[in-house]
């Protein structure tokens, strides 16, 4: 059954109101400029975008973090940004959303990641991206796993959120997850391609097929084949539970090597997947901080990112907006 009552949600996410959860991992800056095209540039066959309104919101492990905040939750996060405009924007809006912003470092060697994309007639036109993949150094390190081994004993749970940008080092990783089972802290997980085995032993391992096909060197067409690639990776990672977003068609659970459930998805209508995974972490991990278990937890975080499919561009998911959709499909 994919389903969950609305009771029981709200039960949930009443639980998980006010949990402190930290997130580590990659922060960008997200702006769109948004307009509409009505003819094609004289100076090379590409539309001209007449724009009309600009909007700036939290990317990456930002969006995880924002997504934490819309639930109820209480997100402290843990990452760096440049000593830059963007890097002042995006520090403005953590602190706004967070308040505790002592675990985000000001780096001035490195750009704050950006990301602009114009948007037209609600298309996605094209994206810009400002940025540096160069990894932290290691006092940088050492003042980011210090900062979090702080706070740790107060958290909930622990997101660790990689984009490759530099951020969630091998050496990061490894203080983060050691203190996590130190102090009996649930892990969760969103891998990215460069450090797709360095998670050893995490709580929830989250990749997505494109990120299971590339790490592994394999194509992933139906369910058998997807369950044969869970088991492989339960043998490289010693992980307690997996959880596989497969796109339009929904998600695999492995609550471990051997037991399975694939559930559908809840999207009715996909303009734009832009952010669904950090949606999907970020609504999992407050499930489980609100007592919810593997599989309560995925089924509410599938509908959460059968909302924001439905939009155009990276949004968060907002408690009401979830406990609608779910109100919705019982009836």
């Amino acid at each position: 059954m994919d389903q969950i009552s609305l009771q029981r949600s709200r039960e949930i996410l009443d639980r998980a109101q006010g949990r402190r959860i930290a997130v580590i991992g990659d922060l960008m800056l997200d702006r769109y400029l948004w307009g509409h095209v009505s003819r094609i540039s004289p100076e090379a066959p590409v539309p001209v975008v007449e724009v009309e309104s600009e909007t700036i919101g939290l990317g990456g492990a930002g969006n995880v973090i924002y997504n934490l905040q819309t639930l109820g939750a209480l997100p402290i996060p843990f990452g760096a940004v440049g000593k830059d405009s963007a890097g002042e924007v995006l520090f403005g809006i953590l602190q706004n959303i967070c308040g505790d912003t002592q675990g985000i470092l000001k780096v001035s060697t490195r750009p704050t990641s950006e990301k602009t994309r114009i948007i037209a007639s609600d298309q996605h036109v094209v994206r810009a991206d400002r940025e540096s993949v160069v990894d932290l150094g290691k006092d940088e390190e050492d003042v980011l796993i210090a900062a979090l081994e702080q706070v740790i004993p107060d958290v909930a749970a622990i997101i660790i959120q990689d984009y490759n940008k530099g951020i969630v080092t091998p050496r990061v990783i490894e203080g983060t997850i050691s203190a996590a089972k130190r102090h009996s802290i649930p892990i969760a997980v969103d891998p990215k391609f460069d450090n797709f085995f360095a998670f050893r032993g995490v709580t929830v391992f989250k990749p997505n097929i494109k990120e299971i096909e590339s790490a592994l060197g394999i194509r992933i067409s139906n369910n058998s084949q997807i369950e044969n690639a869970g088991r492989a990776l339960f043998k490289k990672l010693g992980c307690e539970h997996i959880l596989i977003t497969r796109g339009e068609q929904g998600m695999t659970i492995f609550h471990d090597a051997d037991r399975i459930e694939h559930i559908r998805t809840r999207a009715r209508k996909v303009h734009d997947v832009s952010g669904a995974g950090d949606t999907v972490v970020s609504t999992l991990v407050v499930a489980m901080t609100g007592g919810a278990d593997l599989k309560e937890s995925a089924v509410l975080a599938n509908y959460a990112a059968g909302v924001v499919c439905g939009e155009v561009g990276v949004v968060p998911i907002e408690r009401d907006r979830l406990l609608t959709m779910i109100e919705r499909d019982h009836e």
